[in-house]
């Protein structure tokens, strides 16, 4: 690995370094509804897509749902670096604290996205993002777009020999 990837795997160190693309990405693709909702997973979600504790009928201020979002992103930031036990870059962080956003942390611990990179496969890991487009069992637009972003964004600094 050249001095130049490795200065650039280090750059991710830090959540308030990536903090800005973590939450453009956050907000590009979860949108932000004020009153409870079932997402197409069924699950009730608030806000920017927060669902802890968010029960039918809540309601929520525009300040609580970017609090709750900036406490999310955080939150999901730490559980991915928990997760990953390889050098990240800056953009490789902020597409996945999204993917972790979107699918939990707990099911990315076994994916296999999460399983390439791990073993250093960073090309892999990135050609993984297109496989985890269906909730329900249904291909959604919204998660083919979200998908191809978080591989731009995973890509965007380049990615180290395996």
């Amino acid at each position: 690995m050249s001095q130049e990837d490795k200065q650039a795997l280090a750059a991710s160190e830090r959540y308030e370094d990536i903090r800005d693309d973590i939450l453009a990405l956050l907000m590009e693709f979860e949108g932000c509804r004020l009153t409870a909702y079932k997402c197409s997973a069924g699950v009730n979600t608030i806000g920017w897509g927060h669902t802890a504790g968010v029960k039918e009928g809540d309601s929520i201020s525009q300040e609580e749902a970017d609090r709750m979002l900036a406490e999310d992103a955080r939150a999901y930031y730490e559980d991915m670096r928990k997760l990953v036990t390889v050098p990240l870059t800056r953009g490789m962080a902020a597409a996945l604290t999204s993917f972790c956003y979107n699918l939990g942390a707990s099911y990315c611990k076994t994916c296999s996205l999460f399983k390439e990179l791990n073993k250093g496969n960073y090309a892999v890991a990135a050609g993984k993002f297109g496989d985890y487009v269906y909730a329900g069992g249904v291909k959604l637009a919204g998660l083919v777009k979200r998908r191809a972003k978080e591989k731009e964004m995973f890509e965007r600094d380049g990615l180290p020999s395996s």
